[in-house]
C-alpha cells in the first residue's frame, strides 16, 4: 500500500537528498507494518521522534509500536521544538 511520509524541521536531513526540499516521500509499505517499523529504515534518533501524526491525529508514544496505517494515509513526524 502507498502512504505519504513527511519529516519536518531538522528531521528532513534523514530523507533522501532528492526529497528534502519537499520534506516528503511516497512509500510502499506492508499493511501490517506499525509506525515504528515504517520509520526504522530512515535512522531517526528516538529522542527526535517527538510529535507523530497520522492524517493529523496525534499518536501517543506507547501506540507507535502497534499502530498500523491504511492506503493513502499521511505519516508526519516533528522533532521537539523550542522557541520564543
Amino acid at each position: 500500500m502507498k502512504i505519504t511520509f513527511k519529516l519536518f524541521a531538522t528531521l528532513t536531513d534523514y530523507l533522501p537528498a532528492e526529497a528534502r526540499r519537499s520534506n516528503l516521500v511516497e512509500l510502499d509499505v506492508d499493511p501490517s507494518a506499525p509506525i515504528s517499523r515504517i520509520i526504522e529504515p530512515f535512522g531517526l534518533p528516538p529522542k527526535l521522534v517527538h510529535l507523530v501524526l497520522v492524517n493529523g491525529k496525534y499518536i501517543e508514544p506507547d501506540k507507535r509500536m502497534s499502530t498500523t496505517l491504511t492506503d493513502g494515509d499521511v505519516l508526519a513526524i516533528w522533532p521537539p521544538i523550542a522557541g520564543g
